[in-house]
C-alpha cells in the first residue's frame, strides 16, 4: 500500500487536509501550534472512475478501489532537527513514509495564527527543507565516518560508499535533498535504506484561499512552483483549498458537482493530489473483473505481467501460463469477456508482457 506522509509547519492546513481526505474529523484542526502530537494515519480510496464503470458494467457483489495510506505528522518548526517544538520524534514518523506531501500556506486569514507571523510559503518550503536536510546530515556524517575507516583498510565497496556519501553531503549543504545524489537505482535504494527523509519523492500541496483555487492558485503558488523546481525540476505542486475541501465532505455527490462547478474547478484538490502522488511515484493501475468483485491494483509503472500476477497472489505468479489482456475502455465497451474475445479483442501476452495503465489482465496459471 501506498503510504504518504503529509508534513509542514503548524496552522497551514494539514490536519484539515487529512480530514477532508479520510471524510472524518478524526485529525484535531484547532488553531494552535502542535495540535497534532501523534501522527493520524488515515486509508483512502483512490478515485478511478474507470472501475465505477467497471462496477457498472459487470454488476459483481462488490468494488475494491486501489487505496493509500496518509499519514497526518505534527508540524514541525525551525530547530525541529536540533529537537526544537516536537523534534525528532516527528521526523522519525517521516521516515516510515514512501513519499512527502509537504502542506504550505497560501493564503491570508487573520483569524489563523501563522507561526512565523506571515504568509510565505516559498520561506516555509525553505524552513521545512532544511531541517529534513539536517537531520540527514546527522545520520550520514555517522555513516561517513564509519565507511571512511572501513575504506582506509583498502574495501573497495566502503570506498565506492564514501563517494557516494560524499555527493549527499554536497547537495544537503547546498540545500538541496539527497535524492539529487542518486545517479541510478541502485544508489537512490541506498539512499532510502540508510532513511534518509531527503531521498524521498516529494509533492507540494498549496493551500489557497477559495478565490484563488480556479486561478490555479494565483501568485503566491508561481513563486512556490518557481522555488521548489529550482531544486527538484520534476517536482510537482498541487493547488487546493482545505476549506472547500471540507464543504465537499458534508455533500452528496450530485451536491459536490455543483459545489466544484461553483467555484470554477474541475475536479476535487483531493483526488489531484491522489493522482499526483502516483505520477510522482511512477505508479500505474491494472483492474481484475470477476463475477464477485472488479479491482484496481497498483503496480510500479514499466512492470511485467508475472509481476503483476505477483502482487494479486503468490500461485498465480508461480505457476503463471499466460495473461489474457484488454484495455479498460474496450472492456467496458464490450460488456464481458465473452464479447469481448467474440470481437477479438482479447490478447494473449506472456510473463514479459509490459503491463499498460488501464489494463484489464485475467491470468492463467497452473500450481
Amino acid at each position: 500500500m501506498l503510504r504518504l506522509g503529509i508534513v509542514g509547519l503548524p496552522n497551514v492546513g494539514k490536519s484539515t487536509l487529512f480530514n477532508a481526505l479520510t471524510l472524518s474529523k478524526a485529525a484535531p484542526a484547532e488553531n494552535y501550534p502542535f495540535c497534532t502530537v501523534d501522527p493520524n494515519v488515515g486509508v483512502v480510496e483512490v478515485p478511478d472512475p474507470r472501475l465505477d464503470r467497471l462496477f457498472e458494467v459487470v454488476r459483481p457483489k462488490k468494488k475494491v478501489p486501489a487505496v493509500v495510506e496518509f499519514v497526518d505528522i505534527a508540524g514541525l518548526v525551525q530547530g525541529a532537527s536540533q529537537g526544537e517544538g516536537l523534534g525528532n520524534q516527528f521526523l522519525s514518523h517521516i521516515r516510515e513514509v514512501d513519499a512527502i506531501v509537504h502542506v504550505v500556506r497560501a493564503f491570508d486569514d487573520p483569524d489563523v495564527l501563522h507561526v512565523t507571523g506571515s504568509v510565505d510559503p516559498v520561506r516555509d518550503h525553505d524552513i521545512i527543507t532544511a531541517e529534513l536536510a539536517l537531520a540527514d546530515l546527522t545520520v550520514v556524517e555517522r555513516r561517513l565516518e564509519r565507511a571512511r575507516k572501513t575504506a582506509r583498510a583498502g574495501d573497495k565497496a566502503a570506498a565506492a560508499e564514501v563517494a557516494t556519501l560524499e555527493r549527499v553531503m554536497d547537495e544537503l549543504n547546498a540545500g538541496r535533498g539527497a535524492r539529487e545524489a542518486g545517479e541510478d537505482e541502485d544508489t537512490i535504494g541506498y539512499l532510502r535504506r540508510l532513511g534518509l527523509l531527503t531521498s524521498k519523492p516529494i509533492l507540494y500541496a498549496a493551500n489557497v484561499g477559495e478565490n484563488d483555487l480556479a486561478a490555479g492558485g494565483g501568485e503566491r503558488v508561481r513563486q512556490l512552483r518557481d522555488a521548489v523546481r529550482a531544486h527538484h525540476e520534476e517536482a510537482l505542486v498541487v493547488p487546493f483549498s482545505a476549506r472547500i475541501e471540507e464543504e465537499l465532505t458534508d455533500l452528496d455527490p450530485g451536491e459536490r458537482r455543483e459545489y466544484l462547478d461553483s467555484v470554477g474547478v474541475e475536479e476535487p484538490g483531493l483526488d489531484r493530489l491522489i493522482h499526483a502522488g502516483y505520477r510522482l511515484l511512477g505508479l500505474e493501475t491494472f483492474f481484475t473483473v470477476g463475477e464477485n468483485e472488479v479491482r484496481a491494483w497498483t503496480i510500479p509503472r514499466g512492470s511485467t505481467a508475472f509481476e503483476a500476477a505477483g502482487e494479486i497472489h503468490t500461485d498465480f505468479q508461480r505457476g503463471f501460463i499466460r495473461a489474457e489482456t484488454i484495455a479498460v475502455e474496450e472492456f467496458i465497451a464490450a460488456g464481458s469477456y465473452r464479447v469481448a474475445r467474440e470481437r477479438g479483442l482479447m490478447r494473449s501476452e506472456g510473463r514479459d508482457y509490459a503491463v499498460k495503465d488501464g489494463d484489464v489482465l485475467l491470468f492463467r496459471f497452473n500450481v
